[in-house]
């Protein structure tokens, strides 16, 4: 059964959508506390966001963007600001459908089947900014190409994806490449770290891998990074 979270502040709007997706055999569940908002989504690891945007708090606009960022949950935004300029900066943000209220039932049923269509076998996939990395094969999709990470590599481009916007230890770096932290040279873990920050560079990806220093390392924003 595919999950979905509801973001939206009218109580009416947000019972009477329940109501329709739950009747479609959806799970449903909503989000009526509007601080925190991406945590909370990302918690709940749903297969569908439905977003409004004008909400209290926070800017439909602006969690849109922390989403993106964060996963690669797909957004259907579901508003009734109707202005096309609200629809392209949506849809900029990385919202994949845009639908404006009042919808009839039949159109948003169809709307959320095509989007969670799409996503389909994309559990595998983490989303870095502008590109996609495999997590089966390695395989790291970039400027409308493909190349396979040696593993190392690809387990610490992984770990990255997967703790956006952290520190990661050391420990645990080493504990995703060799399952353990006793007897492992901390040059080691140097060399392959440099290894990907060489293929990053070589493909021109806007991130990069920062040390933290006495914590571990990160990976920056592309803002950051330049």
């Amino acid at each position: 059964m595919k999950h979905i979270v509801i973001v939206e502040d009218e109580t009416l709007m947000r019972e009477e959508l329940t109501d329709i997706l739950r009747k479609a055999d959806y799970q449903v569940d909503e989000i009526c506390a509007f601080q925190d908002v991406t945590s909370q989504i990302l918690a709940l690891s749903p297969d569908l966001i439905l977003l409004d945007l004008n909400l209290p708090e926070v800017s439909g606009f602006q969690l849109c963007r922390e989403i993106k960022q964060r996963s690669t949950i797909p957004v259907l935004v579901l508003t009734s600001r109707d202005g096309l300029k609200d629809e392209l900066r949506a849809l900029g943000l990385g919202a994949d459908e845009y639908l404006t209220k009042p919808c009839r039932k039949e159109r948003l049923l169809a709307r959320v089947s095509n989007v969670l269509k799409r996503y389909e076998g994309r559990s595998h996939l983490l989303e870095g900014a502008g590109y996609l990395l495999d997590r089966l094969t390695y395989t790291l999709y970039i400027h409308n190409h493909s190349t396979v990470l040696p593993k190392n590599q690809g387990k610490l481009l992984e770990m990255f994806l997967l703790h956006k916007n952290e520190v990661i230890s050391k420990e645990e770096l080493c504990l995703a490449l060799w399952g353990t932290t006793e007897f492992i040279d901390e040059n080691a873990l140097q060399v392959n770290l440099t290894r990907l920050k060489k293929t990053m560079a070589d493909l021109m990806m806007p991130q990069q891998i920062q040390s933290v220093r006495g914590m571990g390392y990160r990976l920056t924003a592309p803002q950051d990074a330049q």
